[in-house]
Formats: C-alpha cells, structure tokens, sequence
C-alpha cells in the first residue's frame, strides 16, 4: 500500500480553513476615540467659560437645543417637526436673551416653549415636558452659575472638575477593580468600585482647585463630594431613561461617547444642582459667589 503524499496532506490542512467562517474579531476599544474627542471638547468648553458672556452663553444654548432634539429621539417623538421646532427655537430665544443679561425674560420665554412643545406633542405628552425642562435648565443653570463676574469662573470650572474627575476615576476603577454592580437594572457596566473611585477622584480635583485659590478647602471638599454623587445619580436617572425607551445610546454625535445626553448626563444634574444652591445663597446676581463664599 502506498504512502499518502504528504505534501498533498499538507495543502490540503492549509486550504480547509478558507472554507470556515473566519473567527468573530474583538471590537477595538473605543477609549483612544474617547481622549480624542476629550482633547477637543475640554479646551473647547474652557475656553468659552473663561470668554464668558455671548460666548459661553452661544455654546450653552447650542448644546440646549441639541440634548432638547436627543431627547425627542429617545423617546420616538423627533419625527413630530412641530415639538422639535417649538421647543428648539424657545430655547434659542431664552439663549439670546441670556446673552444680553434679561434672564427674567428668558424664563418667559422658556415657559411659553413648554407649554407649546408639550401641547403640540402627538404623544408622550409628559415625557416631552420633561426633555424641554432638562433642556432648559441645563441652559439657565449653565448662564447663571457663569454670570457672577467675581467667581463665576471659577464655579463653572469647580463643576467641570468633579463631573470630568468623577467620570475619569469611575472609568478607571471600574475597569481595573471591578466588582458588585452598582444598578445593574439600570446601567449593568457600573460599579461601587467605579463609583467611590469617581468620588474620590472629585476630591481630589476640589482640593487642587482650592489650592489654585477658588476657594476654602473645607467648602471645596463638601461640595465636590455632594456634586460627585449628584453628578453619578444623574448619569443613572439618563441611563433610566433610555433603558425604558430601550436606547442604547442617545446618538452618535460624539466620537467614543455617544450623544450629547451620554456626555452631559452627569454634568447637567451637577450644574442644575449648583445653581440652585448659589442663587439661595447668593441670589441671581451672585450664583458663583453663593456656591463657593460660605
């Protein structure tokens, strides 16, 4: 009996996997698009909250209107042109309003906006209130707590820090600790380990900007830590939402992170919550102030 030609064999082993289905390749990791679309954004936004005036208030409103038109998408009512239309343009008008200092009329103007957008709503009536309100006072909040002259600045950035420390360190423990979920109903990719990392981190970035001279390192410390937690809940509360809606993302607009409510969903419960603080404390002229004087 012969000998199998073993050079034939050996073809033949080498030609058999072009029949099989190639093996499944791993997704590349999104975070080197993550720090791309970072070292934009950052300078980005700091260098219109230290301009302030029109042109903080000119990013703020644009933003505004794109988490107002996010909204509508997650929760299907984007397609009713007269919602989106009624609500973006209250918006831009409150901006303009902004720019020129009359917040009183920028809040009429807003309030006219929620009740057209919510009356004009085919459907979800509630739920497209809600996205007007998270939308307008994402933007009132922003304007005021940068409208204090003497530490305006220096409030806005307090807020950047935590929200960027508190989402930097909760990457970075969640990634390489690990552990119990944090709401795994909710947002199955977080947990505690994340979310003290995030804490601490926000700490961390309070007690150098109080040494940079925004404010008492006591102050500081006590706010970042309430801001922190404020900033995490509103990350779940935005995750909520698009679970309900079954969204995985509210869009794509930003490279490595989604929609714009991906990305802001911390910092819009953080500012919203500051603001209200300063302006109690410090009343409308003196919102920075009233958040970081005590």
């Amino acid at each position: 009996m012969s000998k199998p030609d073993t050079a034939a064999v050996g073809d033949a082993v080498k030609a058999a996997p072009e029949h099989e289905a190639a093996p499944p390749r791993k997704a590349p990791s999104n975070l080197l698009m993550r720090i791309a679309a970072a070292l934009v954004l950052v300078p980005l936004a700091l260098g219109a909250a230290y301009a302030g005036g029109v042109f903080w208030t000119a990013l703020v409103t644009l933003v505004a209107v794109g988490l107002y038109l996010e909204w509508l998408m997650v929760i299907g009512e984007v397609r009713t042109v007269s919602v989106g239309t009624s609500g973006a343009l209250a918006i831009a008008i409150a901006g303009l309003c902004c720019a020129f200092g009359l917040i009183d009329v920028a809040v009429v103007v807003l309030a006219v906006g929620l009740i057209a957008a919510t009356l004009l709503a085919a459907g979800r009536r509630v739920w497209v209130a809600a996205g007007f309100v998270y939308a307008a006072a994402a933007e009132l909040a922003s304007v005021l707590v940068r409208f204090d002259q003497q530490q305006g600045w220096y409030a806005l950035v307090l807020v950047f820090l935590v929200v960027w420390s508190s989402d930097i360190g909760g990457y970075v423990a969640g990634r390489s600790i690990g552990g119990v979920r944090l709401a795994p109903r909710v947002s199955p990719n977080k947990t505690w380990a994340g979310a003290i990392g995030g804490f601490v981190a926000s700490l961390v970035a309070a007690s150098a900007w109080s040494l940079a001279g925004a404010g008492g390192l006591g102050a500081m410390l006590v706010l970042a830590a309430v801001l922190s937690v404020v900033s995490q809940l509103g990350d779940l509360a935005e995750s909520a939402v698009k679970r309900h809606f079954g969204v995985k993302d509210s869009s794509h607009i930003i490279p490595g992170h989604g929609g714009l409510l991906d990305r802001l969903d911390g910092y819009v419960a953080a500012i919203v919550f500051a603001a209200l603080v300063g302006l109690l404390r410090g009343g409308l002229d003196g919102v920075g102030r009233g958040l970081l004087v005590w």
